[in-house]
């Protein structure tokens, strides 16, 4: 007699096992939509800059701004004039990860000419992705003596 319960619990426990494990989800969870927008960004690190380039042989900051927001389904402008225009205009403090931000590194002060994506925002600085004609694609600080000079205005995508 006890043979045979041992027996079926030999069965049953195997099956109430597997019936267990298989209710788990198997998926991971979604990505957030900005680490995938930051990390697609990062991923082009050292790329060189090339105005007008869009690849991975060399590629300018307007190319990187639209690679990264494709990434997630976003289809941005190819300039970064044009990007400008998308989404809500924010207020420097509000800054977060994913935003963009707007400068004007040409002589006319007030047209946007480069873009960047928001990679970290702590109390006391921005930091943000761009790619820049002397370093290529970088992270910066918006604090820079430089980039705070030139900067425009930031704006949200997606929320």
């Amino acid at each position: 007699m006890n043979q045979q319960k041992f027996a079926s619990l030999k069965f049953i426990l195997p099956v109430l096992a597997l019936m267990a494990f298989s209710c788990a989800s198997k998926k991971k969870a979604a990505s957030d939509p900005f680490d995938v927008v930051i990390s697609t960004a990062r991923s082009y690190t050292g790329t060189p800059y090339k105005y007008g380039g869009t690849t991975r042989a060399g590629m300018d900051c307007s190319a990187l701004v639209y690679h990264a927001y494709y990434s997630v389904g976003v289809t941005m402008p190819r300039v970064s004039a044009d990007q400008s225009q998308v989404g809500k205009k924010i207020n420097q403090r509000d800054l977060q990860r994913g935003d963009l931000l707007f400068f004007a590194t040409g002589r006319r002060k007030n047209r946007v000419t480069h873009a960047g994506i928001v990679t970290e925002v702590s109390k006391n600085d921005v930091r943000f992705i761009h790619s820049s004609t002397s370093l290529g694609v970088s992270e910066d600080y918006l604090s820079n003596r430089y980039w705070s000079k030139v900067f425009l205005f930031a704006r949200r995508v997606m929320e």
